[in-house]
């Protein structure tokens, strides 16, 4: 019985055994089904994040010694920001490829989408380790691109073995998580609205900002928000790409964990990293909850 029942007077009929009991048969049957998801996420995920926090509070001894020598820590601290600070570059590099290649991807023919969906694609079927010792190869000090660079007076430019080099790779890899949600947002985006803007005088660039971005907002904040959190867990790209001096939060972790056997250390940042990125993304979230609301209250309907 539902409340506009009740105060309409009228009440829906009772179920029957029968329906009851097939109600019941398709919950069961929909646990059924969500049971091998919920139990691959709790081994993969839940259990090892369970062990991480244990260990970070517990090992060698019980306290926030670990975290006392985390946030106390100059070096540790650096390496901490850095990983945050290339994260924002790789992030903001993604969404300035991506988005026109998204655009492109609505704006043209089926045969030209395909083709860029293709192209999207193609790196999601090559390996990663693949795909970043190509990067080795193309941005080592006799490669073609320092060649490149040195036919136009830039033969100066510290490609391999620097943070210039890793946020190369790491752009090049995420970029596909940047352009899919993108065009996802931006497909079911009525085109015609900018021909409407245009025809009432507006200028091309001024429907861009004032129509065609506020409606892709969700599709930016979803790409943005993928390849930022993506970024801050790399490993083999920095390993391969960059140098000890310039290390990442991730090559931290392992030297703690399987070269000095530092368990707790590790689990330690782990939990920092993982509180940061939850924080990043509560901000995040806040932010396209207001904007989205600001458009709500500027809409004439």
């Amino acid at each position: 019985m539902t409340v506009v029942d009740v105060l309409s007077g009228t009440a829906a009929p009772p179920r029957t055994g029968t329906e009851a009991a097939g109600a019941q048969r398709r919950r069961r049957a929909a646990y059924a089904l969500l049971a091998p998801a919920l139990v691959l996420v709790i081994g993969i995920f839940a259990v090892p994040l369970a062990v991480m926090l244990w260990r970070a509070f517990t090992d060698p001894v019980a306290g926030l010694d670990n975290f006392t020598w985390y946030i106390g820590d100059a070096v540790q601290r650096q390496v901490l920001f850095r990983t945050f600070i290339t994260g924002l570059e790789v992030t903001v590099i993604c969404l300035v490829l991506g988005y026109p290649y998204a655009y492109a991807m609505v704006a043209f023919g089926p045969k030209v989408r395909a083709a860029l969906t293709l192209l999207v694609l193609v790196p999601f079927w090559t390996s990663l380790m693949v795909r970043t010792f190509a990067w080795v190869i193309l941005l080592q000090d006799n490669g073609p691109v320092q060649k490149a660079l040195g036919l136009v007076g830039l033969d100066g430019v510290q490609l391999i073995r620097s943070n210039l080099g890793v946020v190369i790779g790491m752009s090049q890899i995420l970029l596909p998580f940047m352009v899919l949600p993108l065009y996802a947002v931006m497909s079911g985006v009525d085109r015609r609205l900018i021909l409407a803007s245009s025809s009432l005088g507006a200028r091309p660039l001024t429907s861009f900002a004032r129509i065609w971005v506020p409606l892709t907002m969700p599709g930016i904040g979803a790409g943005c928000l993928m390849v930022f959190i993506s970024s801050l867990g790399f490993y083999v790209t920095p390993a391969l790409l960059g140098a000890p001096d310039n290390a990442l939060i991730s090559q931290q972790i392992y030297v703690q964990v399987n070269g000095l056997l530092q368990w707790g250390r590790g689990g330690a940042m782990g939990v920092v990293l993982l509180l940061l990125t939850l924080l990043v993304l509560a901000v995040l979230m806040l932010v396209l909850r207001r904007a989205s609301r600001q458009e709500q209250s500027h809409d004439p309907a």
